[in-house]
């Protein structure tokens, strides 16, 4: 999964401005398009994403890691 991606769908559905996004994080609206270009991102920043976005990205990444009840290589 694209982490990046997810994040910038996630907020799409929200319906939600870049710019609110970067608000909330305290970061420049530059910032949260980098965002949406990484492949990955530091649990934090994710934890604290999710909680505003009120969305589990975690749990999105371990149905990934475990497709088909196992562990993904």
């Amino acid at each position: 999964m694209h982490i990046g991606k997810k994040i910038k769908e996630v907020l799409e559905q929200r319906r939600k401005p870049v710019t609110w996004l970067a608000r909330e994080i305290d970061c420049e609206r530059t910032n949260v398009y980098n965002i949406f270009s990484r492949k990955d991102i530091s649990t934090g920043l994710l934890q604290k994403i999710g909680l505003i976005l009120e969305y589990d990205f975690f749990n999105d990444l371990s149905k990934e890691c475990f497709k088909d009840g196992k562990p993904k290589k």
